[in-house]
């Protein structure tokens, strides 16, 4: 047996560089923030035609980075519009553990709120962290495994310590549409099934509570999207030639909206709870672990109060029960000079949030049935993303938690990890069924880091912290795997 393959079937032996990984990381912090900028300022906007050369820029970029960190294989995949990118680094052991591990290069359009630290796309670091569109979300996270590769391999205090290969053979599939809902990811997966054949996938598109007290995610809502149209006049009508017996659809979308809820929160969807099996008593002694206060909570997510269903504590609401949510509301004049009109339509974007027991097509059937109901006389119509639907996820038990705890605990320096889950969605679900593997979830996002709004920032530590977790974690891995 090598001395490599050694290093990872021991235990021990698998923890030996634990103490290396963080000198190597202070040591090319400087390169590791200089890299994220420069990928930064690339607006790989995803879904505006305007920037489809720089999705292809930032796709060539992080096939780069990963040449250089050693990525004997790296190639680009097109992917509908855009392209992924593709890396694979075998283990020296061909008996090793093979991992996927996913994430994305795509980000959100910057408008809406104005940006007050900087231009989205002109990254600047400011008191530990450094600002601009998919710092945190995703960017950040792929810089975060690819450096915690170097500091597992490179990291070592002698040459004997360090190593050749990884303990694990890891496969990087970086999506390029995940902000769409990573509408040709299916197809991809289905044409490139060899080469992502894994045991296991690490899911790194998701947040950390706080880095003082480190949580492993353990599960992600399901999503699906919708958009609700109102009619009003069969045009756009001088409000003072019609106003009073006139249909203003932007009332009666409002209205229609407002019946999403009861006074105590719950959503009104028929059948919409029926399914749900979560918080188990389980899961609640879990989330009561973290000690999450209300003030803590509102200070972190920048909100005045707590909203939402009754009955449940905010990590409860956050990742164990379902919500509705209205993205954006459309009608009338919302830019240029007004005309005083009665617009002719109103239309709300809707984001449904869904958990353990929920599926994504029996919800709209809900949504569809809940709409025809309620809207009377009213003159709607109804679309449901019905192909970038999400199912939620939960990771199973598996000896990869446990090595990813540990892990975790060595990374940020703390005793105790508890468990959380992700409010968010993505194509979890799919991923696992796609390439028959379980998920474990790692991201180093977090909530005050404003992903998909204005001023988006990453913690350098945090990701520094991720980093050494991830060197940490696949000896682990490799060592449990076994």
């Amino acid at each position: 047996m090598t001395r490599t393959e050694l290093l990872t079937s021991s235990p021990e032996l698998a923890t030996r560089n634990d103490g290396q990984a963080r000198p190597f990381l202070e040591r090319h912090r400087r390169e590791l923030e200089e890299q994220l900028a420069e990928w930064v300022a690339i607006a790989s906007v995803a879904g505006d035609p305007e920037h489809a050369d720089e999705l292809h820029r930032s796709a060539n970029f992080a096939a780069g980075v990963l040449r250089a960190a050693g990525f004997p294989r790296v190639e680009l995949w097109p992917q509908g519009d855009t392209v992924a990118v593709f890396a694979e680094w075998p283990a020296a052991d061909a008996t090793a553990p093979a991992v996927v591990v996913y994430s994305h290069h795509d980000v959100r359009a910057a408008g809406g709120e104005p940006w007050r630290q900087t231009h989205p796309f002109t990254p600047v670091v400011r008191d530990g962290c450094l600002y601009g569109r998919g710092s945190s979300d995703a960017k950040g996270q792929v810089l975060a495994h690819v450096w915690g590769i170097r500091a597992m391999l490179e990291g070592g205090s002698d040459a004997a310590a360090r190593r050749s290969a990884p303990p694990v053979t890891l496969r990087l599939l970086i999506d390029g549409e995940e902000e769409l809902g990573s509408p040709n990811l299916a197809e991809l997966l289905e044409q490139h099934a060899d080469d992502l054949a894994c045991d296991l996938i690490v899911y790194s598109d998701t947040m950390l509570l706080d880095p003082e007290r480190p949580a492993l995610c353990t599960s992600v809502r399901g999503m699906i999207g919708a958009e609700l149209t109102v009619f009003g006049p069969e045009r756009d009508v001088h409000s003072g030639a019609v106003s009073g017996p006139s249909p203003n659809p932007v009332v009666d979308l409002t209205r229609l909206l407002a019946r999403l809820h009861d006074d105590d929160g719950r959503v009104t969807l028929p059948g919409f709870y029926d399914d749900v099996t979560t918080p188990t008593d389980e899961q609640r002694a879990e989330y009561a672990a973290l000690g999450i206060d209300e003030e803590w909570w509102l200070a972190e997510s920048g909100t005045d109060r707590i909203a939402g269903e009754r009955g449940f504590s905010v990590p409860e609401l956050l990742w164990a029960r379902p919500a509705i949510e209205v993205i954006s509301i459309e009608g009338g004049d919302i830019s240029g000079l007004p005309r005083a009109v009665i617009p002719a339509s109103a239309t709300a974007a809707l984001s449904l949030r869904l958990v353990d027991g929920q599926d994504p097509q029996v919800v709209a059937g809900q949504l569809e049935r809940w709409a025809e109901a309620n809207a009377g006389d009213i003159r709607y119509e109804l679309e449901i993303s019905h192909t970038t639907a999400e199912p939620p996820y939960r990771t199973p038990d598996h000896p990869a938690v446990d090595a990813l705890a540990d892990a975790v605990r060595v990374g940020f320096g703390v005793d105790e990890v508890g468990r959380m889950g992700n409010a968010g969605g993505g194509p979890a679900a799919l991923l696992a069924q796609a390439l028959d593997a379980p998920i474990v979830f790692f991201g180093t996002g977090l909530v005050s880091d404003r992903w998909h709004a204005a001023d988006e920032r990453v913690r350098l530590d945090v990701l520094e912290r991720g980093a050494a977790t991830l060197a940490a974690f696949w000896p682990r891995l490799a060592a449990a795997m076994r």
